[in-house]
């Protein structure tokens, strides 16, 4: 980066300020990667709309998404369970969802979350998406999936799974899967904001803040290294 570009993107930088900022993230080109990538340590992020309701709905308390999802996962059980599947079939077919989420979890965050963006359009898409999460880590209200969102991807997700499974075993599935979800989105926010005493826990907290203030192009994971481990993209154990 030169030396003139570089002083008009930090001065660019120091413009935005909390306020209405979706307007203008775009117009960083290929200085918005860097830039993301300042983390900026404080409980609340910068507004995003002027609209009161689409700023509504990009906030969502961390307690919303198993009061919300729970049930649905419930439901789809109970539906699976009612098409004459034994308890050993439904625990069978909700690991399965649990473990192709794990799956997913890796895929979205590395491809889609972690993609490099420079045009107008797609930096302001990243950003929306979870660039505003890199840039403010320890904002509470902008760290799990808003429901809105969630709701209108299980759509096409349920379609995907029945053309692979049978009538009976979707609802499982998609229950197994939704619930690897709701852990993973529950666990997000506790190694933001709690304080874990268990080895296990403490040591995925390091693991995931690891991520976000040191090595932000690997550790992909946040319910497990598991996919980091497969995939090539653990770091270094001297960070990690």
């Amino acid at each position: 980066m030169q030396h003139d570009s570089g002083s008009s993107a930090l001065s660019f930088f120091s413009r935005i300020k909390i306020g209405i900022v979706i307007r203008k993230v775009g117009h960083l080109g290929e200085d918005y990667q860097e830039w993301v990538h300042q983390p900026i340590v404080s409980k609340e992020g910068p507004r995003f709309f002027a609209s009161d309701f689409w700023e509504f709905l990009t906030r969502t308390v961390w307690w919303a998404i198993p009061v919300i999802w729970l049930p649905v996962v419930c439901y789809c059980i109970f539906t699976s369970a009612k098409m004459g599947h034994t308890t050993t079939d439904i625990l069978l077919m909700l690991g399965l969802g649990i473990f192709v989420w794990t799956l997913m979890e890796y895929t979205l965050h590395r491809f889609l979350f972690h993609i490099k963006t420079k045009s107008y359009w797609a930096n302001t898409a990243h950003y929306l998406i979870h660039g505003c999460h890199h840039k403010h880590p320890m904002d509470g209200l902008r760290l799990v999936f808003p429901p809105a969102a969630t709701a209108v991807l299980l759509f096409p997700l349920w379609n995907l799974i029945k053309l692979l499974a049978t009538p009976s075993t979707t609802p499982a599935i998609l229950g197994g899967g939704l619930l690897g979800y709701v852990m993973y989105d529950v666990t997000h926010y506790y190694v933001h904001h709690g304080q874990p005493t268990n080895d296990v826990v403490r040591s995925l907290k390091k693991y995931h803040l690891n991520h976000h203030f040191r090595i932000q192009d690997m550790g992909f994971g946040i319910t497990s290294s598991l996919w980091d481990k497969v995939f090539g993209t653990l770091p270094p154990s001297k960070t990690a």
